[in-house]
């Protein structure tokens, strides 16, 4: 890593400083949101950005910045590192109390500035390797609070069920809440049944992915059914495909759930399928 963009400044990332007394250091009180980024072209900006918005309206922070402001900074910042296809990742807290005011109290201080950073790592999607494999996953009683559409920075529940999964050598903890599917703990989720795609409806019990979004407009454009509703816990455990999406992961299948094969066990074609066009659709939108 170069350099971060922090408040405002790019500053070398080895003299990046934020105060104890950040509301996002003590509180969480904050919200953030990654950017894939393929040879220095951040992928999806805007539909990024417009999710950033709809984090900050529910924890009731001012964007400190306009989309112009954010687009620049953030190319810029792409621009800056040594290396070309990158997750960018943007976080904003309700900064430092002003003068006077509580160090620690729950409720919003009154002034100040928000506290902006974005920095850049290394960006490596799945081989081919891996998705010809496919991954393993478990399931779990979704832990979480009731505003799970907020990409906010207290992530408690997500790392205790993310760890739950890896401690078994699984990639990933599927939520499940009042009997049916939400998403995992750091994607969404896609079952397949009879060749035709089913996926939970957005909701506050599910954080919409822009990879969700461009599964489901590939499928539409390339007439594979789609299904946008309820999924019920059997539905997900008798499905022939379930697929883990987000735009780190971007489309892998789960070939084993609970210790129990997913289908066959290995990746189906709806999957292949699914991963062709969206690595197509990738290329295109790169070049313009």
């Amino acid at each position: 890593m170069n350099e971060v963009w922090l408040n405002g400044q790019f500053v070398p990332a080895d003299a990046a400083r934020v105060s104890v007394f950040d509301r996002g250091f003590l509180l969480g009180d904050g919200v953030y949101e990654i950017v894939p980024v393929y040879s220095r072209n951040p992928f999806r900006l805007d539909e990024h950005l417009a999710r950033l918005q709809h984090s900050l309206d529910g924890i009731r922070l001012a964007n400190p910045h306009g989309l112009d402001v954010w687009r620049r900074a953030l190319l810029e910042l792409a621009a800056r590192q040594d290396f070309a296809d990158q997750s960018l990742l943007i976080q904003v807290t309700r900064g430092v109390p002003l003068p006077g005011q509580p160090l620690r109290d729950h409720a919003f201080p009154r002034g100040g500035a928000p506290t902006v950073l974005a920095f850049a790592q290394p960006l490596v999607p799945p081989t081919d390797a891996q998705k010809a494999t496919g991954v393993c996953a478990i399931t779990a009683p979704d832990p979480r609070w009731q505003r799970c559409d907020l990409k906010v920075i207290s992530l408690m529940a997500n790392v205790l069920m993310r760890q739950q999964a890896v401690a078994v050598e699984c990639a990933e903890t599927v939520f499940l809440r009042d009997g049916l599917l939400t998403e995992g703990a750091a994607s969404n989720i896609f079952v397949v049944r009879e060749g035709s795609l089913c996926t939970p409806a957005p909701s506050t019990h599910m954080l919409t992915g822009i990879t969700y979004d461009v599964v489901l407009e590939l499928a539409a454009r390339h007439g594979i059914p789609a299904r946008v509703s309820e999924v019920t816990e059997a539905e997900l455990r008798s499905a022939d495909e379930v697929w883990m999406t987000s735009s780190t992961k971007e489309i892998m299948p789960v070939v084993m759930l609970d210790d129990v094969p997913v289908g066959s066990g290995e990746p189906g074609p709806v999957a292949r399928q699914m991963d062709a066009l969206y690595q197509q659709f990738k290329q295109d939108v790169m070049r313009g």
